[in-house]
């Protein structure tokens, strides 16, 4: 336990490091969504698969990017189930660190929105996309629970490039078999208020999906104690490894 804490970069840098990777991830959902809408403006299929194939290669490569300074969460919920299963190893994200990563995450993801409508010269605005139907909601729960399990249980292959390939290639999936595109982040949620486009979600429908991420992460985290019971013991290594 020593010897990893002793090697984690100094917080300043994780902090940094998750708003930076928060951010290029919304900036990546929301221009890609932009450019989707621009590209293919009568095929909201095409729409999606063009929003979910840039998703999926740019959080690959943001875990690889990052994950050696922060871990790579980039997401509350990870934060949070990080938090609860260091606590019996005494690794993981410690109590003291969790506000701040939660803080950096947010700001982080509200930015990389703002970011990306400078970019296509859209105009901020909040979104009038209401997704908060009772469909939506258990994809959310099912979406983050599923990534849940798949983080912590491929955590304890320490291998950063097929963490990275595999949590990308899940949340690309998760566009398409969830009725919800798979927020799975309240980071994300909240960042994508600040976006009409297609990529959008309306204030109302916020709260409803983070309730809902909130109950699929510790649905997720229950499930993956269960099948993995020494999964607390890697909990130092979620998403990746960090390293100074």
């Amino acid at each position: 336990m020593n010897e990893i804490t002793s090697t984690r970069p100094v917080l300043s840098r994780r902090l940094l490091a998750e708003f930076l990777g928060t951010g290029l991830l919304v900036t990546t959902v929301v221009g890609s969504g932009i450019a989707a809408q621009r590209l293919s403006p009568d095929d909201t299929g095409l729409q999606l698969l063009e929003n979910s194939l840039a998703t999926t290669l740019g959080l690959a490569v943001l875990i690889l990017m990052f994950g050696p300074v922060s871990g790579a969460h980039f997401n509350p919920v990870v934060t949070l189930a990080d938090f609860v299963l260091g606590r019996r190893h005494g690794d993981g994200v410690a109590a003291r660190d969790v506000a701040p990563y939660l803080v950096a995450q947010i700001t982080g993801g509200i930015g990389g929105a703002l970011l990306a409508s400078v970019m296509f010269d859209v105009a901020p605005a909040f979104s009038s996309n209401d997704r908060a139907s009772a469909g939506h909601l258990v994809g959310e729960v099912v979406a983050t629970a599923g990534l849940v399990i798949l983080i912590f249980a491929l955590a304890r292959t320490t291998t950063p490039a097929v963490i990275a390939a595999a949590v990308g290639a899940y949340i690309g999936a998760a566009y398409w078999f969830t009725s919800s595109t798979s927020f799975a982040n309240p980071a994300v949620t909240i960042a994508r208020l600040f976006t009409d486009t297609f990529a959008g979600i309306a204030p109302v429908a916020v709260v409803p999906f983070i309730g809902a991420q909130l109950v699929g992460g510790a649905l997720g985290l229950a499930l993956v104690s269960y099948l993995y019971p020494r999964v607390a013991r890697v909990a130092g290594d979620v998403v990746i490894p960090t390293h100074s």
